[in-house]
């Protein structure tokens, strides 16, 4: 039979925020780019952002080339060992494409279609000019509620731009390219990723007694200025790869107690709060992972399961959100490996099964509220604006029995673009498929409720939110669908034997 959701009690549905938030990371120097329908295949729900890790060094006589092509005979004998950073390349801004073409635009649009908010890490020359900068904030102007991870890890001595300028030095270039980014674009996020605290007082509980954070003199202004706090933090690092293979006769590794670790990030959130005047920003871990190579598959699953015990144990809500390292990963930083034989390839690790039981945790799912719908002439208005910050519409479908039919059909005339919750799976439909067949919801999750909530959102087409004219363009985009789709519901199987 058809049901035409049309004629059924549809609702507004928001989307709002998890009380802890997943985000991923997907390429970098270890691992290829994965496209979302894979990923979403996989892990069966969005997440609330995702990680793209890249380089900007325009200076350079060799820029744009990525490092490990333009530098193919030098001898390296640390990963970091590159004239500039091992990244992708940043092929926007003053000298790229003004047309948002390529990376990492493409990836950028392939991550808000899936409905999904961006993370744009980009370690930068910081002897840029302000013009190259402001290029970069007009790329960025219709991309939604973008984070930018700027020159993370700022504490350390590996990255690049370490080696071009001394910390002061670097501080007071991350809160400068903020204010010049954000001339352009003001609804960007900053994220300051730092060392944080890393040496606390032990034996003495008292929040006035921690040791004070790393380079704390030069990156305080830093601190206060930002609009996220971050530290990266893993349980677990091989930090030699891929130079050297992690084991007793190897030092370039390390592995801490869980609960050391997480200690250490709420002591760097309280020495943030003390340096903000107790003014708090989120807090975020923009790394996170327990490596493989160090541990095993199952020392890093136990691992993992016991830093997400920790938070739920947590009755603070001061650690908002963390960025898994990484989805596909060459080495075992991964929910997947890259078989060696085709990077196209993933071969799954046992937490990706631990990893998309977290995701779909109460704990991590994002909060969908119901309201009456408001009908505005024909059709169904939808608003995006973002992963935390959404309004579509929702069906309730109440099933006599396990379906062996459950699909959607689009009429001709609607091309929307459509993220489409039904219980815990999630679906994608980009424009142009009329299709969509939910199966998948019972195969994955057997003893799933038969009343079944269908959700719809509409992220921007395009990845990109397009000037329509309004004040909030930047932030908000509308989309308006004629018509929701037929549901066909089948109980058994189709017999005409010949």
């Amino acid at each position: 039979m058809y049901i035409d959701l049309n004629k059924q009690d549809v609702k507004k549905a928001h989307i709002g925020k998890a009380r802890f938030a997943l985000d991923l990371s997907d390429g970098s120097e270890r691992g290829e780019y994965v496209d979302q329908d894979y990923i979403l295949n996989s892990l069966h729900r969005p997440h609330r952002a995702v990680n793209l890790m890249y380089c900007y060094y325009p200076l350079d006589e060799t820029w744009p080339l990525r490092a490990r092509n333009a530098f193919k005979d030098k001898v390296i004998t640390f990963q970091w060992d590159y004239p500039y950073d091992d990244y992708f390349t940043y092929k926007g801004g003053l000298e790229g494409s003004r047309a948002r073409e390529g990376e990492p635009f493409d990836q950028m649009r392939d991550v808000r279609r899936h409905g999904q908010d961006v993370i744009l890490t980009l370690t930068m020359d910081p002897n840029v000019s302000d013009e190259q900068l402001e290029a970069i904030g007009e790329d960025l102007a219709p991309f939604g509620r973008i984070q930018v991870r700027l020159n993370h890890e700022a504490t350390g001595n590996w990255f690049s731009f370490n080696k071009r300028a001394g910390y002061k030095e670097v501080a007071e270039f991350f809160m400068h390219a903020m204010d010049v980014i954000k001339s352009k674009t003001p609804h960007i996020d900053f994220i300051l990723c730092i060392g944080g605290v890393e040496d606390p007082a032990w034996a003495v509980p008292s929040a006035t007694a921690m040791s004070p954070m790393v380079k704390e003199k030069e990156f305080k202004d830093a601190v206060v200025k930002t609009d996220i706090w971050s530290v990266d933090k893993y349980m677990a690092l091989h930090w030699g790869w891929p130079i050297d293979v992690a084991d007793e006769e190897t030092n370039q590794y390390g592995r801490a107690k869980v609960s050391r670790v997480y200690k250490l990030a709420r002591l760097s959130y309280d020495r943030f709060m003390k340096l903000s005047g107790g003014k708090a920003r989120p807090m975020v871990m923009s790394e996170f992972n327990a490596d493989g190579d160090v541990v095993g598959p199952y020392d890093q699953v136990d691992m993992i399961k016991e830093f997400f015990e920790l938070r739920e144990a947590d009755p603070e809500d001061w650690l908002t959100a963390i960025t898994f390292y990484q989805f596909r990963d060459r080495g075992r930083l991964g929910l997947e490996m890259e078989d060696p034989n085709n990077p196209n390839v993933g071969i799954p690790t046992p937490s990706l099964d631990v990893y998309r039981k977290l995701l779909h945790s109460p704990l991590c799912e994002p909060e969908i509220t119901f309201d009456k719908l408001e009908l505005n002439g024909d059709g169904y208005d939808f608003r995006w604006g973002g992963s935390e910050d959404s309004d579509g519409v929702a069906v309730n479908i109440k099933l006599d029995e396990a379906p062996t039919f459950f699909e959607l059909y689009f009429d001709e005339d609607v091309d929307a673009n459509l993220m489409i919750k039904a219980n815990d799976r999630w679906f994608y439909k980009k424009p142009g498929t009329k299709f969509i067949d939910l199966m998948p919801l019972f195969f994955d999750y057997p003893d799933t409720s038969l009343d079944v909530d269908l959700i719809f959102f509409a992220p921007p087409a395009s990845g990109l939110n397009v000037d329509d004219g309004s004040e909030d363009w930047m932030i908000n985009q509308r989309t308006k669908i004629s018509s929701l789709p037929r549901l066909r519901v089948g109980y058994k199987s189709l017999d005409n034997h010949i």
